[in-house]
């Protein structure tokens, strides 16, 4: 047990640390969670006993560096690029306007809520949701007034409706391939929890906008400048990859910004450069806590929650809540949804199996639970990719994740209730 704790206690020296301290503050500004990240680090490093200080760095680096890590780091860097030059060549402006003409100011949060519902279920990230409508989102608050940090969190809260049902998204392609059911099947099941959230949050947002007015005057449109986003926003739903998206949707910043006079060659490298070096804390961040987390896999602190969560399981819904609190656990350590199905998925059928519970509702819970959970850590790749690109805080956006923490209550209470009944 002792050492089950002492592999985990890097997580609680960055919760003390950073949240703990910002709170006795009341400035989460107060302590960089990048200084918050590089100690817990350093003490991963240290207490990982029995190792030589170079394995110690190489298990961390191995952590920091995996393709995973990669890939969210490439995105970083041309989700920066490709947000500030569109910024300065105008795209974000042109379109915030053409969104301002479009929709009666008192449904602009529905509108929001339901764009990043309909993108997220095309293209099955909610990372590539929030890369293409949070910059809109930032600026519709600056016309509106609304609060900055709760019109982004409307755009994340959004895209994890997609992330959780889309049968292309990788959560519910990794949680149907452990549970051996249909993608349909879960799907189902799935819907009987999400869909009433959704429909309530929609209903909430439109009365929540109520009263809303547009306080700045609607600048005039230039809809060649909107090209750019609406080709992102088309071959995004059109499931094209992330990166190629971006990279797309870059080159036609450039080019449109050159052909208007926005900026000259030069002007477009250095507001591309910006925009990369904006997310230079992101990267920081991404990194360090890639290579703390891989410690903490490494130290058996995976292993201690699986174990300690599972040994008091003897009924079907105490299976069922068993697996929700592993996948929950073990997101809260990986900060990646797909990672924390993957690593407690063939436990959670192991469990389903021996105490009957349906595999597409175990499917469920795992996909469901990882969602709500990754959308309301301040270190995981949605939350910080929304703070970036809002100049934000990530810690300012969790108070207004109504339709995660409402996923997680509907969640919970299909457990506790045994509803589906269909499928409990």
């Amino acid at each position: 047990m002792k050492k089950g704790l002492l592999a985990l206690s890097p997580l609680l020296v960055f919760i003390i640390l950073y949240l703990v301290t910002s709170i006795i503050a009341r400035d989460f500004y107060k302590v960089p969670i990048t200084v918050a990240f590089m100690v817990s680090s350093i003490y991963a490093v240290i207490v990982s006993r029995g190792l030589p200080l170079k394995k110690r760095i190489d298990i961390f680096s191995s952590g920091a560096g995996t393709s995973q890590m990669m890939l969210m780091i490439w995105i970083f860097i041309l989700a920066g690029a490709f947000a500030n030059s569109a910024k300065v060549m105008g795209a974000i402006d042109a379109t915030v306007n053409l969104s301002l003409m479009l929709l009666p100011a008192n449904m602009l949060l529905a509108g929001l809520f339901l764009a990043a519902c309909f993108i997220s279920l095309s293209i099955g990230t909610s990372v590539g949701t929030i890369v293409a409508l949070v910059p809109i989102a930032a600026g519709i608050a600056d016309h509106t007034g609304m609060s900055l940090p709760m019109i982004v969190a409307v755009v994340v809260g959004g895209s994890f409706f997609g992330d959780n049902l889309s049968f292309i998204s990788d959560t519910t392609i990794v949680a149907t391939s452990t549970q051996e059911c249909r993608l349909s099947d879960k799907f189902r099941v799935n819907s009987f929890i999400v869909m009433p959230v959704a429909a309530l949050m929609l209903i909430i947002y439109i009365f929540m906008g109520i009263g809303t007015q547009v306080e700045n005057k609607i600048g005039d449109i230039d809809f060649i400048s909107v090209i750019p986003y609406l080709v992102v926003l088309i071959t995004a739903i059109l499931g094209m990859n992330v990166m190629a998206v971006l990279t797309i949707g870059l080159l036609l910043t450039g080019i449109i910004g050159l052909l208007h006079g926005a900026f000259d060659f030069y002007g477009w490298m250095q507001a591309m450069g910006n925009g990369i070096m904006g997310m230079g804390e992101l990267i920081i961040i991404t990194i360090m806590a890639g290579g703390m987390l891989e410690l903490i896999k490494y130290n058996g602190g995976i292993d201690y929650i699986i174990n300690m969560m599972t040994r008091h399981v003897n009924s079907k819904r105490g299976a069922e809540l068993s697996i929700a609190a592993l996948v929950s656990l073990v997101n809260i350590c990986t900060a990646n949804n797909t990672v924390a199905i993957l690593t407690v998925g063939g436990i959670a059928k192991k469990i389903g199996d021996r105490f009957g519970v349906d595999n597409r509702k175990c499917a469920s819970i795992l996909d469901t639970f990882s969602c709500m959970m990754q959308g309301i850590i301040p270190y995981g790749a949605q939350l910080l990719m929304a703070g970036g690109l809002a100049a934000l805080n990530p810690i300012s956006i969790i108070p207004y994740l109504y339709y995660p923490f409402l996923l997680g209550i509907m969640a919970l209470g299909s457990i506790l209730v045994r509803y589906p009944k269909k499928y409990s």
